[in-house]
């Protein structure tokens, strides 16, 4: 890269990176934000004491930012494109970082893998939790044991409870009982956040948001992992991502894909084009697609390659929830 104006050369490459990637930002006008984001970074630098590959480095992380993506995100990508470059040979701006490897990611299902020689923000030091199928089909989120039971023997292949109670006791009774209600069915019940009880109940699995991974210890997952149950993680970004696999978890939720009105998101909805990198990059994991998701976006997210689909007012606000479940199967098969 020239240096007789680094500056100007760096914001080229920013902004030929934008227009490259403009599908993946979440406001309008990202272009106009280059400029702002790039002065911000750079700040007293002498760019021109810069090498090729930190001014590139300096490109992707004000490209990242006018794109929307969070600072440890940009980060992330930063990171993985100049390991691209070194891979391939030469900084491509068109090809945005899509290879497991590039992130420290595994290069083969987290089940096989040896979990050596990656980098320390991944490192895969504890075995795997149990696996689950690749593909599992419509996910279906719902609110009570009663739920469960319907949508089970209606045919979804995947449930979660996501019960809310501060009473122990409570919990306790919703989750043996949606674990007795799959009985006879071949669905497959995961238990949100509370992995106590579904240890006990002997659910297939439990699923865990990010912050409740956080206040989980080594042990608590341990003591997952020992009693065969299969670990999902929530995941809103490329940080979290690689947060989540170096659980080495059954599988990984992606989201929110769509404004979502259930609950309040720390982060923007991402969008479908964000939604197919991400599954790219995650491809020897199996993944979910959830936030938003209605039988009119169905086929959008399905185009993305996620392997399975969540959803929740889309079934549980259905005038006919049973019908509404074989038409999402239909839409997904």
């Amino acid at each position: 890269m020239p240096n007789a104006h680094p500056f100007d050369d760096v914001q080229t490459l920013a902004l030929q990176l934008v227009r490259s990637h403009c599908q993946l930002a979440l406001q309008a006008n990202p272009l106009q934000r280059v400029s702002a984001y790039l002065a911000e970074l750079t700040g007293h630098t002498d760019l021109a004491t810069c090498s090729a590959p930190q001014q590139q480095t300096l490109a992707v992380l004000a490209a990242c930012l006018a794109l929307d993506f969070v600072p440890a995100d940009a980060q992330c990508i930063a990171q993985a494109w100049q390991k691209q470059s070194q891979r391939t040979g030469g900084f491509d701006p068109g090809a945005w970082p899509v290879e497991p490897a590039d992130f420290g990611l595994p290069e083969a299902s987290p089940q096989c893998s040896t979990r050596a020689n990656h980098s320390p923000h991944t490192q895969l030091a504890a075995p795997a939790f149990a696996p689950c199928p690749h593909a599992l089909g419509l996910y279906a989120v719902l609110p009570d044991a009663a739920w469960v039971g319907r949508m089970a023997r209606a045919g979804v292949p995947t449930l979660q409870l996501r019960f809310k109670s501060d009473d122990p006791n409570a919990v306790l009774r919703e989750v043996h009982t949606a674990v007795h209600a799959v009985q006879g069915t071949a669905a497959k019940l995961f238990i949100n956040d509370h992995w106590q009880a579904a240890i006990q109940a002997g659910a297939y699995g439990v699923h865990l948001g990010q912050e409740d991974l956080q206040a989980t210890s080594a042990p608590q997952l341990q003591a997952i992992r020992t009693a065969g149950l299969r670990l999902g993680l929530s995941t809103h970004g490329y940080a979290e991502m690689l947060r989540a696999a170096a659980v080495a978890p059954s599988y990984i939720a992606m989201g929110a894909v769509y404004a979502t009105t259930l609950k309040r998101m720390a982060t923007p909805p991402q969008g479908p084009q964000r939604l197919k990198k991400y599954t790219q990059l995650l491809r020897h994991f199996p993944t979910v697609a959830i936030g938003g998701i209605d039988a009119s976006r169905l086929p959008e997210v399905c185009a993305s390659g996620v392997g399975s689909v969540a959803v929740v007012r889309a079934l549980v606000a259905a005038d006919q929830p049973e019908q509404q479940a074989q038409a999402l199967m239909d839409l997904i098969g």
